[in-house]
């Protein structure tokens, strides 16, 4: 389990002071896969940076299974992380050796023979998808092979953590897509807990389980990932869900209207007629205000905006309707959100 307590972060420079974190408290569950979310400037990468203590927090604390790591000498942190280990947007590979070698070399550095670790290196590549790749070099390879390469490297010591910072951001949206969902088998098969830092809200609702929203940094808002975008309540959060607004949609409505947003997360209804089906089992239409969904395999991720008409018996009805149907959350908004 990671416990972060009290953490406040203050970079001092010739002429002022920045505090980067102020008074965060997160705990992140042993197994989890958990989300830190934020715009650019809100503290996260900082945030991650003090988890493994590439930053050390001006105040409070960091716990690993009970273990404070702000009170640990250099080489005890040096043992520490070889459990916690991290990639990053920029992949970090070393651009003179090959994918195996790159593998090898967080091995290596620990001391493993050489035929241990090329053993090893290869059964981690092959987990990645790229046991063919082994001689070839960074250069030859896509971004999303070197992120697999990176990820392959970062296993290679057995850590209990992966930190993973704005991994995906360099990626466009079908690498980014594959790089998630091995990600998410990483943390199925073998029980790492994960913490994922972005700035995109599509890469926490893909495969996050827990998230903290982080503005100006503070923790604005934390918990479940489908609650939390469902219904956000701190404007932080708010701003994510709703980045243009949704006061011109209610603001349109009509006196007997009410606006509710669906949100998809990961629900078997990319093949299901949703609204159809709301108008011919409930007699119920809604119309479509706004929609921002994708399918991935018969998988529907995403959320819109529905305007519902016939007053609050079939705001009722919609809402029963929709929140019957694994993996989907409705819930009324207004023009405030």
């Amino acid at each position: 389990m990671i416990e972060i307590k009290n953490v406040t972060k203050v970079f001092k420079t010739k002429d002022s002071t920045v505090e980067a974190l102020s008074d965060v408290n997160i705990t992140i569950p042993d197994g989890d896969v958990f989300g830190i979310i934020g715009l650019s400037g809100a503290g996260k990468s900082t945030l991650v940076r003090c988890i493994n203590m590439l930053e050390r927090p001006t105040s409070g604390s960091v716990e690993i299974d009970g273990t404070d790591l702000c009170t640990l000498s250099q080489k005890e942190l040096r043992r520490i992380r070889s459990n916690v280990t991290m990639i990053f947007q920029g992949f970090n590979l070393l651009s003179q050796k090959n994918c195996l070698k790159n593998v090898c070399f967080p091995l290596e550095l620990s001391g493993v023979k050489r035929a241990a670790a090329r053993k090893r290196a290869q059964e981690l590549l092959e987990l990645v998808g790229l046991a063919d790749k082994a001689k070839s070099y960074p250069s030859q390879l896509s971004g999303g092979q070197q992120q697999r390469v990176a990820i392959a490297r970062a296993l290679a010591t057995d850590p209990k953590i992966l930190l993973c910072d704005e991994a995906t951001s360099a990626l466009d949206p079908t690498t980014t897509n594959s790089i998630l969902e091995l990600i998410a088998d990483i943390n199925k098969k073998l029980g790492i807990t994960v913490v994922v830092i972005t700035h995109q809200m599509n890469v926490v609702e893909r495969i996050c389980k827990h998230v903290a929203i982080i503005h100006e940094g503070r923790v604005a808002e934390q918990g479940e990932v489908t609650q939390i975008f469902a219904a956000p309540s701190s404007d932080a959060a708010k701003q994510l869900v709703y980045p243009d607004g949704i006061s011109g949609i209610t603001q349109g409505a009509a006196e007997n209207e009410h606006i509710v947003r669906v949100v998809f997360n990961g629900a078997n209804a990319a093949r299901i007629p949703l609204i159809a089906q709301l108008a011919v089992q409930k007699g119920i239409y809604a119309n479509i205000a706004h929609a921002s969904t994708k399918s991935i395999g018969e998988k529907a991720y995403g959320s819109m905006i529905l305007s519902i008409g016939g007053g609050k018996n079939a705001l009722t009805q919609t809402l029963d309707y929709m929140n019957s149907i694994p993996d989907i959350i409705a819930q009324e908004v207004n023009g405030n959100e």
